[in-house]
This record gives structure tokens, C-alpha cells and sequence, in this order.
């Protein structure tokens, strides 16, 4: 199937969704689509940031559902990838699953966890929104890109204009939340810190955003930069700290050979 408008990509993205209520199945949808469904009320910042309309759909199970996940994408009509299928049988692919529909676009079913240039991870989170992962994850997912590109900063800016930074996760960017993942790693916390700027600087430089646009998204990067820097770091953080970019801090993420 191919979607011509964002409309009909969220029909989609909520079949799916329905269709794992009914058997039971905790997924939930993330990436760009899931950070537009959140921000419906904020559509004209889309077109102001000239914003490419295309996402892919992206969705996160628990590992413990990998069969149930496989099951109902097959039922929905997609095909399974065959060598993610394999390689799930020797522990290669065990975190991951990709379907293809019959335009041929893949889909992707994360497993536990987001395993890209840093580790995301889902453990207790998917009971927390609906029908997408929490906004802190929405906003960690894209942080760890280390080769940032200008929709990921467009997807952040308008996050960040669209959700209040708070300590909860009611509407808000539970940005405590936020603070304690990046106080587990150097390198995520090195990476997402240099992005958070990068926000505050896309942002600030845009010629067709609003001066109040601007002020808050830079205030709410400063509240999570707050947050960031007020958490207590683990002995792991501090251990990697002092290597610092000498060595490489992110994963090199392997592309799936399509």
C-alpha cells in the first residue's frame, strides 16, 4: 500500500494498533509519524518548517511478543523480511523485525529496545502513553542521532514548541525521565547535549518561525539541559567521561540490507 497524504498513514498506524489491542499485543508506534500524531495542533509549524510529509512507520513491542508481533503484521499483510528471519534464529536479529506492505516500504518493530547509535530502552515505558511511546522517548529517539539531519530538527523544534517540560509524563516531556537515561552513558548524554544546542540554534535562525516559537523552544531546551546537568552521573558516566571523543562514544549503525 502507499500512502499519498499523512492522513492515510495514520489510518494505517491505527489499524495496526487496534488490531494489537485485540490480541493483547503492547505496541506502540514512534518516530517521526508518532511525533506528528502528537503534535496535530501544531500542523502549520510543518509547513513552516517545510517538513517533508513522508514518514515510515515505526512501532516497539516488548521481546517477549516477538511471535505475537510477527503474527499480526502477517495477518495485517505484510511480509516478513527474510533475512531478519533468520538471523533471528541465530540471535542476530532478536531485537528487531521488518515487513514489508505491497508498495514494498519496510516497516519496523523494535524489540524491547532501540538499538541505533545509542540504546533506547522501552523496559516498563510502553504502559505510559498511548497510542505512541512517551514523549520523552519520542524526543531521546531522535537526540541520539549523531549525524543530525534538518528533519530530525525539525521534528524536535516542533516538539518541543508543541509539549511543556515537566517531571511526569502527562503531556509533558518527562524531562527527569530524560536525565536519568543520559546519566547511564557518556556517550548518549555527548551526543543528545550537542543536539539539544543544535535545536536551540535551528530554531533561533529560522526565518519563518515566531519570536514566541523561539523563545520556547529555548527555554524548554534549557529546562532539559537543567535537568541533564543536575543529575547525578553513574561511575560508568564519570569512567567514560575522561576518554571523551578520543574514542568512538556511539554505535555504528548497521544498515539492513534491503
Amino acid at each position: 500500500m502507499s500512502f499519498e497524504t499523512f492522513t492515510e498513514l495514520e489510518i494505517e498506524i491505527g489499524r495496526i494498533i487496534s488490531a494489537a489491542d485485540d490480541v493483547e499485543l503492547p505496541l506502540r508506534a514512534f518516530g517521526g509519524a508518532a511525533i506528528r500524531l502528537h503534535c496535530a495542533k501544531h500542523s502549520q509549524l510543518y509547513t513552516t518548517l517545510g517538513r517533508p510529509s513522508h514518514h515510515d512507520m515505526d512501532f516497539v513491542t516488548y521481546d517477549e511478543f516477538a511471535s505475537r508481533s510477527r503474527k499480526l503484521f502477517t495477518d495485517l499483510g505484510y511480509d516478513p523480511h527474510v533475512s531478519m528471519t533468520l538471523s533471528a534464529v541465530t540471535g542476530t536479529g532478536r531485537h528487531r523485525q521488518i515487513f514489508w506492505d505491497k508498495s514494498g516500504k519496510s516497516v519496523d518493530v523494535c524489540l524491547g529496545a532501540m538499538r541505533m547509535t545509542h540504546v533506547i530502552d522501552f523496559s516498563d515505558r510502553l504502559e505510559v502513553d498511548y497510542p505512541t511511546v512517551p514523549l520523552a522517548e519520542l524526543l531521546l529517539q531522535k537526540l541520539q542521532v549523531v549525524d543530525v539531519s534538518e528533519k530530525d530538527l525539525q521534528d524536535m523544534v516542533i516538539l518541543l514548541c508543541a509539549h511543556e517540560v515537566g517531571q511526569s509524563d502527562d503531556d509533558k516531556i518527562n524531562g527527569g525521565h530524560v536525565a536519568k537515561m543520559l546519566a547511564r552513558s557518556w556517550g548518549f548524554h555527548y551526543t543528545a547535549t550537542t543536539n539539544l544546542r543544535l535545536i536551540a540554534e535551528y530554531a533561533s535562525s529560522h526565518p519563518g518561525l515566531s519570536r514566541t516559537v523561539k523563545e520556547s523552544v529555548a527555554a524548554r531546551v534549557h529546562q532539559l539541559m537543567e535537568a541533564i546537568d543536575m543529575e547525578p552521573k553513574t561511575h560508568v558516566w564519570k569512567l567514560r567521561a575522561q576518554v571523551g571523543t578520543a574514542v568512538r562514544w556511539y554505535n555504528p549503525v548497521e544498515e539492513v540490507q534491503r
